[in-house]
């Protein structure tokens, strides 16, 4: 049914639609949501995972094609979201119909999960194809319609899709963080017993600023025996210090970092100067990196799946030093390596192109990766950077 084309003629059957702002169009089958969203279309390789990754506020403004051709087959449950925020993918494109869930978990199918959060979904696209084209051409904007009687006015989708600005130069943190301060009650999650409850009495302190961060980081850190408040994204250096944190986490999130680092910059370098310990994560990463005097840069398409290679370079790994780890990663922007000042450290690099994957920062108790340890979804490599941070509270 899917066509990529600059003049294709709507399929009979048709119900969905995704326009890009070049002029390409791809019919499709709608399902989810009835209406319109805007946003960068991007292409995630996960096998596993489709509600962690719609439900990541670090795909806000984005329309996620998904590699894998099976998507919703499992349906949808609550203990699977990784943010009770709405704001994250703004829709998805998949190859095969959705169809019924098969899974003892499930409590909801996908296709009505899509409808109920408001995301509008698009099936039988050659997903092949379209993300051929982002990895030739660069993530593009574009709309994505689905209309279940067909009808679009193509011309106009087609300007709401050359007038969106773009990710670039967007602040979108301020739309995906939390509206105020929580004690984080959530422990991890076992098969047959659910989220088990945090230790409030728990030490070391740590205070996670929240630029759209996933739930399982706050669960990793309580897992590694901290205890977790978090706040919002613009919250000062006075209230983060009158919480008296041993230590504080910088989230991952949306959108462009320079942007959002214009109010947190300011406060991480404070932090630094102070010498609170600091660890980022992917958004995090970035804006440690821009306080440490690095700059960022629109990545052409983007790391987003959970198989990505990162190996460990830097000093102070000891005979692990070379390691190979399988990640999870979502990011459309990166730290740029050449930039990075005298007295910052890289640490670790993709092995897929090179890129900047982690930092310290000499004669501070602060470092950041820019892929996602705690999975949800994807491999557990990576869990130990929560006991390295915890560990330096104490």
């Amino acid at each position: 049914m899917a066509f990529l084309a600059s003049s294709s003629a709507q399929p009979k059957g048709a119900t969905g639609v995704l326009v890009l702002a070049d002029g390409t169009i791809v019919w499709g089958k709608g399902f989810g949501a009835t209406g319109s969203a805007v946003g960068e279309v991007c292409f995630n390789t996960a096998m596993t995972g489709y509600q962690e990754v719609m439900t990541d506020p670090s795909y806000a403004a984005q329309i996620v094609t998904f590699t894998f051709p099976h998507i919703g087959n499992v349906g949808t449950n609550a203990e699977d979201v990784e943010s009770h925020k709405v704001e994250a993918a703004v829709g998805c494109v998949v190859r095969e119909d959705v169809t019924r869930e098969s899974n003892f978990r499930s409590e909801q199918e996908f296709d009505a999960w899509m409808k109920a959060h408001g995301k509008v979904g698009l099936s039988g696209v050659d997903t092949r194809a379209l993300t051929r084209r982002i990895r030739q051409s660069g993530a593009p904007n574009a709309v994505i319609a689905h209309e279940p009687d067909g009808n679009f006015d193509i011309d106009a989708l087609l300007q709401r899709a050359q007038e969106w600005p773009g990710l670039e130069g967007m602040d979108l943190a301020v739309r995906v963080t939390r509206d105020g301060q929580e004690s984080w009650e959530g422990g991890y999650w076992r098969l047959g017993h659910g989220y088990g409850r945090a230790a409030r009495d728990a030490k070391p302190h740590v205070v996670a600023i929240d630029y759209g961060a996933k739930d399982n980081i706050f669960r990793n850190l309580v897992r590694a025996g901290a205890r977790v408040t978090v706040v919002p994204a613009k919250t000062s250096l006075e209230d983060i210090m009158a919480l008296s944190p041993d230590g504080v986490f910088l989230s991952n999130g949306p959108g462009d970092p320079a942007a959002t680092g214009e109010y947190a910059v300011p406060v991480i370098k404070a932090l630094l100067d102070k010498d609170v310990p600091l660890f980022g994560i992917c958004l995090g990463h970035q804006m440690l990196a821009l306080a440490a005097g690095a700059k960022t840069t629109k990545m052409h398409q983007g790391h987003r799946g959970a198989n990505h290679p990162v190996q460990r370079v830097g000093e102070g790994w000891g005979d692990s030093t070379g390691l190979v780890e399988i990640t999870s990663m979502n990011h459309g922007f990166a730290v740029d390596a050449d930039t990075l000042p005298e007295g910052v450290e890289q640490t670790h690099v993709s092995l897929f192109d090179g890129s900047n994957c982690g930092i310290a920062i000499t004669g501070k108790k602060a470092f950041g990766v820019q892929y996602h340890p705690e999975a949800s979804p994807g491999p557990q490599d990576s869990f130990y950077l929560f006991e390295k941070f915890v560990g330096m509270l104490g």
